[in-house]
């Protein structure tokens, strides 16, 4: 979560022109039909108030308040509003994060090599909205999570008081809560509509996600950016204890203690305490603390659109954040549209800046001045299915997508088809191998995990959903965890990150302290001859409920059912598709002793993947 860059700005002309500099053709977005920059950004209203809460985290006896920063068009005329709320503003604490990743065979922690240090990296949260937007008659809002900036009160992870500290916000654009200027004076949002739109990458985005679980009168659009809708599968995975990738050991209290900038922190003591007693780290199983950040539990209640983005390659807010989400708005036939991009922890303006800007343009314009752009007739689905490769789909998953079950079978075969009905075969777990080096060489025999793969395919397949693995097995030793990963075999040039180039788009207006003016980026992608498409985690002790652990008795064998990440992937022809079974993955589950025994019985073992083809 601490690792976004929200580095991003918008155009600045009514036919979405970009200026370039650095003597590079100028790109261009589509026309946009609507709102046109006819107010001037140098003369904007800029202020701030502190709203009041109805909570009161810090137990001082008084409702909380929001510190919030304001710039609107210079008008009478009364505005909508486009809304950010961070607790990243004023930066991060040092935090280390948890030495208990390594584990003895009793189950006691001991020291590990912890996670990268967050604080370390850079935070920037100077955006595009208010130089695009403005100058087009929004309002755009910023605010402080509780407990973090200026605002008081605590912070909790995701928990009840930040999403009502945010809902408040909402209410006073809309006359239904209190606000005050720093003299103390009342202070009103006269110059809005009411409507509201929230946007966000990583915790910035899912502040929108629980706001809108509230059902609050006035939220009429969110756009979360890889965002959370659980909490609880951001650090843990079906019981198992879990880590967002390149952060091991970090946990709700290490981020909570991260972003507690307030002024005199100390307050927040009983409440990171409790945070870091109620987390659970000792069993990992969903209780009331994970239920309470759980947004997915009041999803009846949304009464926002959604434009949902999220890349295929996060792997720190990963994708079944986002299809699980999607999947539950859609059941209850949400207004909504998905981009999935092929980039990792990242802003879509990063990777396919102005058709970005072209839509969330005509999104904020249909949904905050209702003004019919024709966005809501568009393709539901724009996805990258490879690097600068999109394509659209008029629903996700996409049209076509059947639940297919393959099988392991003996000599490392996955087929259609199952076969050698009670035969073991069995692993043993090194968690000193990274689960990249375990999928590696998919013929050669490891004795640290079981491969099986396809006959090489006939034609493309597509992969666009959530695949789930079903496994028939007994488990003998210290490590609880089984972990499947789905990998795709054969030569391709896939996505390994993006860099920054020297040519740099200036989008405005601006000012000399914001001239508006961002490198781009592109792709960076390497040949490889192997890919893992996706992953997922079991604690086996959890095998009946994520609430409750049962333990397992050695020898025994138990049915074991879990899901994988959320992907769409394309497998070429002539690529296999690959399972691959292992227990300890290093970089993500805790890491018990070497030596644990898993063996796999054949036949009733089986993954389910959406394909189409």
């Amino acid at each position: 979560m601490r690792s976004v860059r929200f580095l991003v700005r918008a155009l600045a002309a009514g036919t979405a022109l970009l200026t370039v500099v650095a003597g590079a053709s100028v790109a261009q977005a589509a026309p946009v039909a609507g709102t046109e920059p006819t107010y001037d950004y140098t003369q904007a209203v800029r202020e701030r108030v502190w709203v009041q809460t109805t909570v009161d985290s810090d137990a001082d006896g008084l409702p909380d308040r929001v510190a919030v920063r304001i710039i609107r068009p210079r008008t009478e005329r009364r505005v909508p509003v486009i809304f950010q709320a961070s607790p990243y503003y004023a930066g991060l604490n040092d935090v280390p994060n948890h030495d208990d990743i390594d584990r003895d065979a009793a189950g006691a922690r001991r020291s590990g090599v912890t996670g990268a240090d967050r604080a370390a990296e850079t935070v920037t949260f100077a955006g595009y909205l208010d130089n695009y937007f403005v100058p087009r008659g929004y309002a755009v809002v910023f605010a402080d999570s509780l407990g973090s900036g200026g605002s008081d009160g605590c912070p909790t992870s995701g928990g009840r008081n930040e999403t009502l500290g945010m809902k408040a916000v909402v209410d006073w654009l809309n006359g239904r809560a209190a606000a005050f200027d720093e003299a103390g004076a009342p202070v009103r949002a006269g110059w809005s509509t009411g409507r509201t739109g929230m946007i966000g990458v990583s915790y910035n985005g899912t502040l929108p996600n629980a706001v809108a679980a509230t059902g609050v009168r006035g939220l009429e659009t969110i756009v979360p950016i890889a965002a959370i809708s659980s909490w609880y599968d951001y650090y843990r995975a079906n019981g198992g204890v879990v880590a967002p990738g390149g952060f091991q050991g970090e946990d709700t209290d290490v981020l909570a203690k991260a972003v507690l900038t307030r002024e005199h922190p100390e307050v927040c003591a009983d409440v990171m305490a409790a945070i870091e007693r109620d987390q659970d780290r000792i069993t990992g199983d969903y209780n009331r603390f994970w239920a309470e950040r759980d947004y997915l539990r009041d999803v009846d209640k949304v009464r926002a659109s959604v434009l949902l983005v999220h890349g295929l390659h996060d792997d720190n807010v990963r994708t079944s954040q986002a299809g699980q989400w999607w999947d539950a708005l859609a059941k209850r036939h949400v207004p909504r549209k998905i981009w999935l991009h092929q980039a990792a922890h990242t802003d879509p303006f990063n990777v396919r800046r102005a058709e970005w800007l072209s839509t969330l343009h005509r999104w904020f314009d249909f949904w905050l001045y209702r003004i019919d752009t024709g966005v809501m007739r568009e393709p539901m689905a724009d996805v990258e299915v490879a690097p600068t490769v999109w394509r659209t789909a008029r629903s996700w998953p996409v049209p076509g997508t059947r639940p297919t079950a393959m099988f392991p079978r003996a000599g490392g075969t996955l087929s259609r088809t199952p076969s050698g009905f009670g035969t073991r075969e069995s692993f043993v777990d090194d968690p000193a191998q990274t689960a990249e080096q375990l999928a590696d060489d998919e013929f050669a025999t490891d004795p640290n995990r079981l491969a099986y793969l396809s006959e090489p395919l006939t034609r493309e397949t597509r992969l666009s959903g959530t695949p789930k693995v079903t496994i028939r097995a007994d488990v003998d030793g210290p490590s609880p965890y089984l972990t499947a990963l789905l990998v795709d075999y054969g030569p391709a040039d896939r996505f390994a990150g993006l860099r920054s180039l020297p040519v740099q788009d200036c989008v405005g207006p601006g000012i000399p302290e914001d001239p508006g003016c961002f490198n781009r980026r592109e792709y960076v992608t390497t040949r490889t001859d192997s890919e893992i498409v996706t992953r997922g985690w079991l604690d086996v002790r959890n095998r009946l409920s994520a609430a409750r652990s049962t333990p397992v008795r050695a020898g025994k064998t138990y049915t074991f059912s879990w899901n994988l990440q959320t992907q769409d992937h394309v497998f070429a022809a002539g690529h296999r598709i690959g399972l691959v079974l292992i227990s300890t993955e290093r970089d993500h589950t805790l890491r018990y002793p070497a030596g644990t025994t898993v063996g796999v019985r054949l036949g009733v073992s089986r993954v389910v993947l959406p394909l189409s083809s």
